[in-house]
């Protein structure tokens, strides 16, 4: 029996409108004579999926008795006993009920697979095994319910079913997922804006990965070699030179020119293992790739042109990146090189692009001072050719060659010195011309085998010889003096080019700078010290690396900054050219220091600024705000002490009831100024211990009437990490804030939930809202919004309220309700250890 074909909707998010789309293809079946039945559909009381049930077999489901209640699952021998040629069977992710054929639902379609019944499924993307700590991770919530990602990998389709955050959200305003009372919080949690987005985006890569392994597949298949074009696709060769930053970086510009573009960096590697490439220079260029979206690829091969076009042709690539080559011109005499052969042999399906770049040295160190200019290796071959070689050519001529004339020979010998001055310098040169001549005057000159010379032009000629071989070795050698110089000083300028754009763009990371440092000279560590006199003791502004100096004089070089500071460095000793780089560094370094202890008294100023405005405030609250109540308390005193009028007892009572509001308010405001006082004096020192919130929530509702705020604290939620004082009185003052502004007869609600590592309390209220903009400002001391009347406060509820949130390690901002008014959402972080077992989330956003 032929195995059934299986096709999953597969949504971002629940309500998008999978079991619609499920349903909608059902009828289209049906209507072309499709045996078709609905094995399992749950539509969550939706109306309108609820009515495109209507038309369809639904099958009878499976009661299964569980802890005193009835639960209903799919009855898969019923389906398999009908054997229709098409299954409906919703949310493949659900976990049966114990007691049932399978654990899992998935494993129930794969028995009516198995009997060639073809399944049409659903599922979210949140539900897939491996996507379970990322979506944890967006939302705050674990999924419990998930299907292996294999599971619907095999699907023989798989459709996904889109909608943007916002359309989510209207409809989920609008009724049609969940019902009118669950919706505000739904919207203010799970079905967030960014959280929709972000579940929107894994759905879309997971779908299209997916479709990419399918047109690999069949290329596989198929035997397609000639490149597709469905996506732009780069591949970046690097060589690790420095210039792959640079290619890298051009590449990810062309990847972003086009829709869904990709770049891959591939490194070819030699078969022998022997490579000249810096592993760090690699390793930055691997995460700068990261870093930008892209990938990074090893492959072996002898035959770079050749791994590198089967590697992009492997991977389905529409264009190679190279990085024009860094070969001089008489290299090209050895072949054309890898940008020219790639070119050649990419053919007309694989675009290639030569990227010029700078040529730079390996590494930011400057050059190495003294004996390397030339290179180790340049410089030996220079010893042998200017010793060896006129022994060999002597050997040479002397017994293998015929004579040619001493003017011949003479020039052989100086060919042998010019080479030697072309390889190893001033040195070997000197040598060659020293052995050189010898040779000549013992072997070649009349009278042979001895040191003197006859003819008075041989004399000449020895003497022109010697002076040439000088000559051309001065030159060689101050060429190499000149060359060694400008990288030094192309070197320092790059450095000083750094230096002064950190001054330009207002860089103060003292460390970065030292780590710098550190970095270009090849040192240990690196510390700045400082001291306040002569005679005090060094203490460190800051270092980098292990064991840095303590004081300048244990320091392998160090350098003065003005009269009491120094940047010490350890590891080696510096030659004297590199200390002109490195005074350049301690100046800014000294620069970084200044800067940051000028910016702590600008931040002081500002701190005594702000509090210079805070007291003008008040002296305003205290001349006004404060008075009003305290008149209002002695005008009621003074009329009940009159002995002119006989009061009755209503007005008394009203009289004393005016003096107990009075009191009241002023309670309230004389302790709102202190809380104030005590958040700009630093004097709050919160006792943080694990705390339930249903203990301190109520708590703080004393204050407003019992009418008129819907508590909503479940049990279950996890233990935080609080000062149970400082949050009653932050919470005291939300809720205060929101009841006034609130329009008469509608309830303020206060909620609180699990999210991740925090609990977030939710002060919901209908009144009039706040713009964005003033959003932030209305947490400001002394600022109250709109036309609010004098009397009702001196605007530092919502100061303190932030204030002690603060102070707890939590924060307190605010969004717009939907429908109209302020939510304040607090967050506070749960005790270490005591997190939940099973978050608190609706069963139709966890099925």
């Amino acid at each position: 029996m032929a195995r059934g074909t299986l096709r999953i909707y597969l949504g971002a998010a629940p309500g998008v409108g999978k079991t619609y789309a499920m349903l909608s293809e059902a009828h289209r079946r049906v209507e072309r004579g499709t045996d078709c039945v609905v094995a399992f559909v749950e539509h969550h009381h939706r109306p309108r999926t609820e009515v495109m049930l209507h038309g369809l077999e639904q099958l009878p489901r499976r009661e299964i008795e569980y802890r005193g209640g009835t639960f209903t699952e799919m009855d898969v021998d019923a389906v398999l006993r009908r054997a229709p040629k098409v299954a409906l069977v919703d949310e493949l992710a659900h976990t049966n009920m114990p007691g049932s054929r399978n654990t899992k639902r998935w494993q129930d379609v794969e028995e009516l697979l198995a009997a060639g019944i073809d399944v049409i499924s659903t599922v979210n993307i949140q539900h897939l095994e491996s996507l379970g700590d990322v979506v944890e991770s967006i939302t705050g919530v674990r999924q419990r319910e998930t299907v292996p990602d294999e599971v619907v990998r095999r699907a023989d389709q798989i459709e996904l079913v889109d909608m943007s955050p916002q359309a989510l959200r209207r409809r989920m305003a609008h009724g049609n997922i969940y019902k009118p009372d669950r919706v505000d919080a739904a919207l203010s949690n799970y079905f967030r804006p960014g959280n929709l987005t972000a579940l929107r985006e894994l759905a879309l890569l997971w779908v299209a990965d997916r479709v990419d392994a399918h047109l690999t597949e069949y290329r596989s298949e198929h035997h397609v070699s000639a490149i597709w074009g469905s996506r732009e696709r780069i591949v970046v060769g690097l060589t690790g030179g420095p210039e792959g930053r640079t290619l890298i970086r051009r590449a990810a510009r062309l990847a972003e020119k086009g829709a869904g573009g990709e770049v891959m960096a591939v490194y070819i590697s030699r078969s022998d293992g022997l490579t000249a490439v810096s592993p760090k220079e690699l390793a930055l260029q691997r995460t700068l790739v990261e870093d930008l979206g892209g990938t990074f690829h090893q492959v072996v091969g002898d035959d770079i042109p050749a791994a590198l076009l089967d590697f992009a042709r492997g991977v389905n690539a529409t264009q190679i990146v190279l990085g024009v080559s860094r070969r001089r011109s008489w290299q090209y005499v050895f072949g054309p090189g890898v940008g020219a052969t790639v070119a050649r042999e990419s053919g007309p399906d694989l675009d290639v692009h030569l990227i010029t770049h700078a040529e730079v040295g390996k590494g930011r160190g400057l050059p190495v001072a003294r004996g390397a200019r030339l290179g180790r290796s340049r410089v030996i071959s220079g010893w042998l050719a200017g010793v060896l070689g006129p022994l060999l050519l002597t050997w040479l001529l002397k017994g293998v060659v015929p004579d040619i004339g001493l003017a011949n020979d003479m020039l052989l010998f100086l060919t042998l010195t010019v080479a030697a001055a072309l390889l190893g310098g001033l040195l070997p040169a000197l040598a060659s011309a020293v052995v050189g001549s010898t040779l000549l005057n013992w072997f070649f000159t009349p009278p042979v085998h001895t040191l003197t010379v006859a003819d008075p032009q041989n004399i000449v000629a020895i003497v022109v010889f010697v002076g040439v071989a000088v000559a051309v070795a001065s030159v060689v050698d101050l060429a190499a003096r000149r060359t060694h110089q400008a990288a030094r000083l192309r070197a320092e300028s790059e450095i000083l080019s750094f230096l002064a754009g950190n001054v330009l763009r207002g860089e103060t990371g003292l460390e970065d700078l030292l780590e710098r440092v550190r970095e270009t000279f090849g040192m240990e560590s690196v510390a700045l010290l400082e001291r306040a006199g002569e005679k005090d003791p060094w203490t460190c502004a800051g270092s980098v690396g292990p064991r840095p100096a303590t004081t300048p004089d244990a320091a392998d070089v160090d350098v003065p900054v003005g009269d009491h500071m120094a940047l010490s460095l350890c590891g080696r000793v510096l030659p004297a050219a590199d200390r002109r780089v490195l005074a350049a560094f301690a100046a800014q370094a000294a620069v970084v220091v200044d800067r940051r202890r000028l910016k702590g008294e600008a931040d002081r100023a500002e701190e005594l600024a702000e509090g210079n405005r805070i007291r003008t405030a008040l002296l305003a609250a205290v001349s006004h705000d404060l008075r009003t109540p305290l008149a209002g308390i002695k005008a009621a005193v003074t009329s009940l002490r009159s002995d002119d009028v006989e009061w009755s007892e209503e007005d008394q009572a009203e009289l004393l009831e005016a003096i107990e509001e009075g009191a009241d308010r002023l309670d309230h405001l004389v302790g709102n100024l202190l809380d104030m006082s005590r958040l700009q004096t630093g004097t709050v020192t919160p006792i943080i211990r694990e705390t339930d919130l249903d203990e301190v929530v109520p708590m703080a509702l004393g204050a407003v009437p019992e009418d008129s705020v819907d508590l909503d604290v479940p049990e279950s939620l996890p233990m935080v990490g609080v000062d149970r004082g400082l949050l009653e009185r932050s919470v005291a003052n939300i809720v205060e804030n929101a009841v006034k502004y609130s329009p008469p007869g509608e309830r303020v609600l206060v909620s609180a939930s699990a999210m991740a590592d925090r609990v977030e309390i939710r002060v919901v209220d209908r009144g009039p809202g706040v713009p964005d903009e003033v959003k932030d400002r209305i947490f400001e001391p002394f600022q109250r919004y709109g036309d609010a009347p004098r009397g009702d406060g001196v605007g530092l509820g919502l100061a303190v309220a932030r204030g002690f949130a603060e102070a707890i390690g939590g924060t307190l901002h605010a969004e717009d309700t939907p429908g109209g008014g302020l939510t304040m959402v607090l967050a506070v972080r749960t005790a270490p250890g005591r997190r939940r077992e099973r978050p608190d989330v609706s069963p139709a956003v966890t099925s």
